[in-house]
């Protein structure tokens, strides 16, 4: 079995990862051994804190061997990805991959002896959106019935809450001036929008009126942030989105609490008063990647 978005997974199974990370975070010690001599090969051709992070603890914590591995110091950037992936799959227990094309992934899945966990491409953040899911489960003690607003560009993430959601029976608003071209999935969107539980809308006053979570994330990639050959995409994103920006002037009528993805562009998408405001739970909602991480190995390899 392997991670690469949820589209080969059920709603129960999405269902048991999460409680499963909300079992392992309240009894960490009974899970201490739980990978002992295993070890997990994390691939990175993109920026990462939260994922590295969580996955390189999460190996620790459960007694097994994270192996770092820079995508630009090894000869990934040199090789066929397909024969570098076979060789790596034959000296650890599981893949943990980075990558800026889910094209790379699916070579890598492919060639990969052991379960491939998809770690952020362009198309889908799947281990991002269980912990979103544990997040929520924690603060409403279940999924069933609540509502999610999607507030932002329509990117790899809101792909992956459109799954997730709707499997799970959350009700998901998105609403997303720009779509991000390359995380287009006509597939996804046609599957989610049969379910009745998705729909999206550019009225963000509206959509948030009864909403249990407002989720926003960066308008811009973290990888064109300061690419000077982005300069104008970035004005342009700015100039549309800055009605959309999650501030207290939005929230002022609304209990929802608020979360955030990270990393944060503060004074964008989120004014920098939010960030920490009493119906933020964004740090909490960053700290359960680390059990997000961990339900995900266990499940894969445990």
């Amino acid at each position: 079995m392997d991670l690469a978005n949820f589209k080969e997974i059920s709603g129960q199974q999405i269902k048991e990862l999460v409680d499963s990370g909300i079992k392992i975070k309240n009894n960490p010690k009974k899970y201490m051994e739980a990978l002992s001599g295993k070890s997990l090969g994390l691939i990175f051709q993109k920026t990462s804190t939260r994922t590295r992070v969580a996955f390189e603890v999460a190996m620790t914590q459960l007694g097994g061997h994270a192996l770092f591995i820079d995508w630009r110091t090894t000869n990934f950037t040199l090789a066929d990805i397909y024969d570098e992936s076979q060789y790596l799959s034959r000296n650890v227990n599981c893949i943990m991959a980075r990558v800026l094309k889910n094209s790379d992934l699916q070579k890598m899945i492919l060639a990969s002896q052991v379960p491939v966990i998809n770690g952020c491409d362009e198309k889908y953040h799947p281990s991002q959106v269980i912990a979103d899911l544990i997040t929520i489960k924690e603060k409403k003690g279940k999924l069933e019935g609540l509502k999610v607003v999607f507030v932002g560009i329509h990117n790899n993430v809101c792909n992956s809450l459109i799954e997730g959601c709707t499997k799970t029976g959350i009700e998901l608003t998105t609403v997303t001036p720009i779509i991000n071209k390359n995380a287009q999935d006509q597939e996804l969107m046609k599957t989610a929008k049969k379910t009745g539980l998705w729909k999206t809308t550019l009225n963000v006053h509206e959509a948030i009126v009864d909403a249990d979570f407002i989720y926003t994330d960066t308008w811009i990639d973290m990888e064109f942030f300061t690419d000077s050959k982005f300069h104008r995409e970035k004005e342009n994103r700015i100039k549309i989105m800055k009605d959309y920006q999650i501030n207290t002037e939005l929230i002022r009528e609304n209990g929802a609490f608020i979360m955030h993805d990270m990393p944060i562009h503060r004074g964008y998408e989120i004014s920098e008063d939010i960030i920490e405001h009493p119906q933020s739970i964004i740090y909490v909602q960053s700290e359960n990647r680390l059990y997000s991480a961990k339900a995900i190995l266990l499940k894969l390899i445990g």
